[in-house]
């Protein structure tokens, strides 16, 4: 039997990604270790570090199995989040098509 390729999962985040939701995210995203991951972060209204380690965790333990870890839609109180506690997650942006 040959082996197929791991299908590509997708996980959209909550609008408040607070301490409350931060052991249900890594729940999430440990159900879906091993498959190459798309991030659906644009609903995101609010951001609390501990999520945000959560998910740089997941991106780091991605990136050590080699797998693909990438947020594909982000929201702007996401992004300026991220930007003001210091994360660049610039790399792990989805690109766009031919690029």
């Amino acid at each position: 039997m040959a082996s197929k390729k791991a299908a590509q999962k997708s996980l959209s985040l909550a609008p408040v990604l607070d301490l409350n939701e931060a052991t249900a995210l890594h729940q999430q995203l440990m159900g879906l270790k091993g498959n190459p991951l798309v991030i659906d972060a644009s609903a995101v209204e609010r951001v609390g570090a501990l999520c945000v380690q959560v998910l740089m965790a997941g991106a780091k333990s991605w990136e050590e199995e080699g797998k693909p870890f990438t947020f594909g839609k982000v929201s702007d109180p996401f992004m300026k989040t991220m930007q003001l506690i210091g994360v660049n997650i610039d790399h792990l942006l989805a690109q766009e098509a031919g690029q």
